[in-house]
Formats: structure tokens, sequence, C-alpha cells
């Protein structure tokens, strides 16, 4: 399903091969940290200054930004340096003092986008603007909630749309601040094509040193821009310290990154191309193929537990069959993460089967 937004091109994303950097640092905490570090990133080339104004913390007692005293700091950044302004707006009244202090871009942040109510009283507020939005992804993994925050605003008029990928919640441990989930910013690029998808690699490493391999893989998977966070003194911020870089390590960062081409122009190489995907479409007829097969049989055991009146779930079975395709599948060198969902798939869709079968 391909979803239908009204979008025009933004002038923020121009050439495949340049994607849109926009840093700046976690919160605006003074006028010498905001102009000191947008002067230093206007240095290495960064065209876009963000800064949170108003920063929604998880507890009460952290340290939730400055507020609209902050904001003339900004227009001083744009005036001195040319760089254009974002920040995260979460009411009405974030959007006027937004608007008052002519701030170029806005964006609505993951908590917000989680609450149907609150986006559209957002989408309300910004009616008739012509500036940018970009939306970032709910805290929850739910892609029809980021892209119905989406569709709010552009029903509201509002044309000039991306979205952040900023990654997700979880429970558990895991190396990452907010796991990526890269097949969630990937639907929804399958889903609305002429949206551009920017990732922050800082709020989903939580740590500096593991920002340039998740800024490499959006950029790997063509992905619009990124959204990085840089103070001019991280060992001093006062919020989200251990993933801001500073505007040389940023630059370090930035030098490292391979711009990869999104289409073959070279004739003779794009036949070879052609080829792979050949015969990945060949194998993926027999998949179906086999698959079909295996749910066939499934369906006759189906028949078999409702005449001798046996559950359709068999637990060790189940455990059995899972722990047997995981061994076989890590000699082979896939992953337990892959095993496990698509087994997990095929077992609820012959779930589904037997239950036809059994009512």
């Amino acid at each position: 399903m391909n979803e239908n937004l009204d979008l025009k091109e933004s002038s923020l994303f121009g050439k495949k091969d340049k994607p849109l950097i926009i840093s700046g640092p976690c919160s605006a905490e003074s006028e010498k940290q905001v102009l000191e570090t947008a002067r230093s990133l206007k240095e290495i080339g960064i065209k876009v200054f963000r800064a949170g104004i108003w920063k929604p913390r998880t507890r009460p007692g952290t340290f939730e930004g400055l507020g609209s005293v902050a904001l003339p700091w900004l227009r001083r950044v744009k005036e001195e340096t040319g760089m254009l302004t974002a920040i995260e707006v979460a009411n009405i009244w974030h959007i006027k003092e937004a608007l008052n202090h002519d701030i170029d871009i806005l964006w609505v942040g993951a908590r917000t986008t989680a609450n149907p109510f609150a986006v559209q009283e957002l989408a309300d507020g910004m009616r008739g603007i012509d500036k940018p939005v970009f939306v970032k992804n709910p805290i929850n993994p739910d892609i029809e909630l980021w892209i119905g925050a989406l569709e709010r605003m552009n029903k509201a008029g509002i044309k000039n749309l991306a979205a952040i990928h900023r990654g997700f919640s979880f429970y558990g441990q895991s190396p990452y601040r907010n796991l990526p989930q890269w097949e969630i910013p990937v639907e929804l690029k399958r889903r609305v094509p002429d949206l551009p998808v920017i990732t922050d690699p800082s709020h989903i490493s939580g740590n500096r040193k593991l920002i340039f391999g998740i800024a490499q893989t959006a950029l790997d998977l063509d992905f619009s821009g990124l959204f990085i966070e840089s103070h001019y003194r991280p060992e001093e911020a006062l919020s989200d310290k251990d993933q801001q870089l500073s505007p040389d390590d940023l630059k370090n960062v930035l030098s490292g990154l391979i711009h990869r081409k999104s289409e073959i122009v070279n004739t003779r190489k794009m036949e070879e191309l052609n080829e792979y995907r050949r015969q990945i479409d060949q194998w993926d007829d027999e998949l179906i193929r086999v698959l079909n097969n295996r749910l066939a049989i499934s369906e006759k055991i189906g028949h078999y537990k409702k005449k001798e009146n046996i559950t359709i779930l068999q637990t060790n079975r189940w455990s059995e069959i899972l722990e047997d395709r995981l061994s076989k599948a890590r000699k082979m060198g896939m992953s337990d993460r892959f095993i496990t969902q698509l087994f997990k798939n095929i077992h609820q869709e012959s779930i589904s089967f037997q239950n036809r079968v059994m009512n």
C-alpha cells in the first residue's frame, strides 16, 4: 500500500550525493554556547542549526530547556552565520513563539507523535504556514502512528514535510539508546516514496562512539539526511552529553562517511545487477512454492487434530522446531533474529490454517 501525501519538493534536499546535515546542541543552554557551537558548525559547512528550546524530559528535575529566552540567540545565529534554524515544538504556544522569532524549520518530537490529539493540535496551529515541518517517529514502533501524524500535517496544508527516524523505545539490553529497527523507516520510504527521511544517529545511539555506524547505515539505505547533535563542549552539556559530538568530531564523522550512488548509469554493470535480480526472483518463486506446500501439510495436520480432538498449539513441538531451525541456520551464517521472526510468521500462519479447519 502506498500513501498519497500531497508533497512539494523541498530545496533542503538537493543532490543525492549531498544529504542534508542538521546539527547543533541538544539544548540551548547559554548565548555563548549557542553562538560558539554555531560558528564552529558553520566553518565545517553545516547549513541548518538545531537546538532544543523546550525539552520534554522523562522525569522532572532534569534540564528542560530555557524556553523562549533562548529564541533570540537562534535569531542571532541566523543573522551572523546565514544558517537556517530548527527547533522542536509541542504545543500552540511553541509554534507562535517560533514564528515570532523567524525559526525556519519546526519538528515534532517522538513523544508528541505518539499522541494523535497533540499532533492534530499542532497541525491546526501550523495551518497556513509555509515552513518545512519534520515529524519524528513515535517512541513505540508503530508505522501507522507515524504515517498518521504526517497525514494530519498534510491535511492541514503542510506540503513541505520530512520524517525523522530517531529509533524506538524497547525493554531490555542493547548497545543503543533506542533501537534503530531499520525495517520501519524502510517501509515508510516504500509507502511514501517522495517523502524525505532523515536519520537521527544521536538519539538512536545515545553514545557518540556509535554515531558513525548509524550514520553510514542511513546513507547506505539512501536516506535523505542526518540529524546529529553537536556541542562546543560536550562534556559540559546539561542534557544528553554522552551522545553529543564536538564540531571537530562531527567533521571527522562526516568526512569518513561513504556516499553511495542510488542508481547505476553503466549499461553493462546494470545488466550484471539485473541478472542477480532475476536469480533472486527465481528463488523467491521457489520459496513461495515451498511455503505453499508446507502450509498444505499444516492443513492436513489440522484435519488430523480435529479428528483426534487435539489442541492446535503444541508448545513442545514448536520449541523443538524453532531450536532445530536456529541451529541449522547458524551454521549457514544466518542471524537468530531473522530465522526466529521468519519461523514465528510461518508458525502463526500454520495456526491460522489449522484454526480455519477446526472452526
